[in-house]
């Protein structure tokens, strides 16, 4: 019962520090009001998203860029619905003309949002990265030694995090809210409790990176905050192919594996001091 208890406080933990900062009857017309002058529009993108696989919700995405407004220009550059800057349009084909093509750059942001979503698998960091880039996000994880992010937004711009904030008023205004604070704490916690009666049992994939022989289990499960009885669930036989072949592939959770990465110098280091102080005499 222990790792259900963990997984309900740590969710309601994060429902209280991601939900939505303005549920006022003004802000809720407000954001209806705009979707539903633009429902043209609004019923593009709902099928584009759909058809990439996407959640519905992402259309409040260019609603808090621009207001579907395609004529919109930042003052930092970014342009159209979906607030393309250059470098980002033209990673994925978009040419700079084309940023206020709704029809195109729809069709662009759809791809870039999945992309991202593969990356991070949450929609609140897919967010935060869009408005701020992936660098920053990388930055504000290392930073933080954490890829969750109600523990590295505290490094992220303030407008990035003020993006969020925005996002979770609009997915409140339609009704939304809860499936996107479900989506982080699932993607958060239950890829990180699997291990049921001993078993390995994948609420989403694994995620697979090499150590060698260097590396103590231990350590890593020290460093993770995780069981050991989770790792080696994770991983059966590892322990064994460590000792034989001196290397093994090591299986983790999608949402802890950015964890470990991130520590992986500190982690051998510290594995290595230890292994040193236990032989010794």
């Amino acid at each position: 019962m222990i790792p259900v208890l963990m997984i309900m406080a740590s969710s309601l933990m994060n429902a209280q520090f991601l939900a939505a900062s303005d549920t006022s009857e003004g802000s809720v017309r407000r954001y209806k009001s705009i979707i539903n002058a633009n429902k043209e529009i609004v019923d593009f993108i709902e099928h584009s998203l759909v058809e990439k696989g996407l959640p519905r919700h992402l259309r409040n995405l260019a609603l808090i860029e621009s207001h579907f407004n395609s004529r919109v220009t930042s003052g930092a550059g970014a342009v159209g619905i979906w607030q393309f800057m250059t470098a980002h349009a033209n990673q994925y084909g978009l040419t700079e003309q084309n940023r206020t093509d709704i029809y195109k750059s729809t069709k662009t942001a759809a791809v870039s949002l999945l992309s991202l979503y593969k990356k991070y698998n949450n929609w609140v960091t897919v967010v935060a990265a869009y408005n701020c880039g992936e660098g920053n996000i990388a930055k504000a994880m290392a930073a933080a030694g954490s890829s969750q992010y109600h523990l590295f937004s505290q490094y992220l711009p303030a407008e990035t995090v003020n993006h969020v904030k925005k996002y979770l008023n609009a997915c409140y205004a339609t009704g939304e809210l809860q499936s996107v604070l479900s989506n982080y704490n699932s993607s958060r916690m239950n890829t990180v409790f699997l291990v049921n009666g001993g078993s390995k049992k994948t609420v989403s994939d694994l995620a697979e990176t090499d150590i060698n022989a260097g590396f103590s289990l231990s350590v890593i499960a020290d460093e993770l905050q995780v069981g050991m009885d989770r790792i080696l669930a994770w991983n059966p036989g590892i322990s064994e192919e460590l000792r034989q072949k001196g290397e093994s592939t090591l299986y983790l959770p999608k949402d802890l594996m950015p964890d470990f990465l991130l520590r992986k110098t500190k982690i051998l280091s510290r594995s290595l001091k230890e292994n040193s102080a236990g032989n010794q005499p």
